[in-house]
């Protein structure tokens, strides 16, 4: 049995994939009760968490303690600090790299990562919607997550500089934007940096952008989402005292 909480474009298609695989889903909505949702499912196999980025944190210290070894997250923007301040040591993550928008069906990027307990599981689940996905260490999981931060941040925020066409293609800012990604890549790693309180292998998240740009040079690189996540790497970077010059000219 299997605990969904969110059912956006993301958590219908976990939901899918698990479904074919025979798993029972338990679906919560927005609102409702998590307590009610863990009597009714008392010993999942996993909890899949799959709300936006603004929502996690008070869903994480929401969630009934019977849920604890068996969360899995699957939001942007995450690094392990996020989920240990709730007192989450294990959970099952997965680095997404496709993208559903509503109407539209899955269009995959890059194979998805996924570490932890429950990672098998998921992985049977995307690939049961033909979604390449891997199961890798934990070791490589804060690397990994650092690469799509990374990837997003700085492709989202170049489309958000002055004289940059808002329909903007990441294969079009790698080519003809380049110095400005550049510099977005260096702040956003610093960023990342700063979170996770360690350096981090800055040569190969080059290297995973060049793949992710090469594998779909027209995907769109700016979301809804994006003049939020200024916001956010605004903050976070006051929140740690760094200076990150080329997201603060973004603000105006």
């Amino acid at each position: 049995m299997v605990v969904l909480v969110g059912l956006g474009q993301l958590g219908s298609v976990f939901a899918h994939g698990l479904l074919r695989c025979g798993h029972t889903i338990v679906p919560v909505n927005r609102g409702d009760d998590l307590e009610a949702a863990a009597a009714k499912a008392p010993e999942p196999e996993l909890v899949l968490v799959t709300v936006g980025e603004k929502d996690l944190d008070p869903l994480l210290a929401a969630l009934p303690p019977a849920f604890g070894d068996a969360v899995g997250l699957v939001q942007n923007g995450l690094l392990p600090p996020d989920w240990a301040k709730h007192g989450l040591q294990r959970p099952t993550v997965a680095v997404v790299w496709f993208e559903k928008k509503k109407d539209i069906p899955p269009t995959p990027i890059l194979p998805t990562p996924v570490a932890g307990p429950k990672a098998p599981l998921l992985v049977d689940a995307m690939k049961a919607l033909d979604l390449p996905a891997e199961v890798i260490d934990e070791a490589a999981l804060p690397q990994a997550l650092v690469l799509k931060n990374v990837y997003i941040r700085a492709f989202n925020l170049a489309a958000l500089a002055p004289g940059v066409d808002p329909a903007v293609t990441v294969g079009a800012l790698w080519s003809e934007r380049r110095a400005l990604v550049d510099a977005l890549v260096r702040d956003a790693i610093r960023l990342e940096e700063a979170r996770l309180g360690r350096p981090v292998d800055a040569a190969a998240v080059t290297r995973g952008l060049e793949r992710a740009v090469e594998a779909d040079p027209s995907h769109r690189a700016r979301g809804r989402s994006a003049p939020a996540r200024l916001e956010r790497a605004l903050r976070l970077a006051a929140e740690h005292g760094l200076s990150v010059p080329s997201i603060e000219a973004l603000a105006g």
